[in-house]
């Protein structure tokens, strides 16, 4: 009983440190950006580490083809593609920043390495 109180006391003394690394690691997935591709390249999409798309390239000689369903498959493996390596990078970076400390929720929060899909 006495050990998770120390294990609290020591907790709130570092609240203040905790909060500005989380602040720090906020700002640092918003600038981190991934892409992911489909169709050999012919289309990808770029998600920063909060998990925003950014932008979505299609090669033209897509948008001639009359097959839309094609179309929209490929975006969607696209996004798909990095939104996963988001969430993988984010994870790392998370871990990485919290110094192997156990941060409840945090494999939930951007779906565990590999494990988010």
């Amino acid at each position: 009983m006495f050990n998770n109180l120390s294990n609290l006391a020591e907790l709130m003394k570092n609240a203040g440190k905790i909060r500005e690394n989380v602040e720090k690691a906020s700002e640092a997935l918003g600038q981190l950006i991934v892409e992911g591709a489909s169709g050999g390249g012919e289309v990808s999409a770029k998600v920063n580490g909060r998990m925003e798309l950014l932008s979505v390239r299609i090669d033209p000689k897509l948008l001639s083809d009359p097959d839309a369903e094609l179309l929209e498959d490929l975006v969607t493996a696209a996004v798909n593609q990095a939104l996963t390596k988001a969430r993988e990078s984010a994870a790392q970076s998370m871990a990485s920043l919290a110094g192997g400390l156990p941060i409840p929720g945090l494999s939930q929060m951007f779906g565990a390495l590999g494990g988010g899909k």
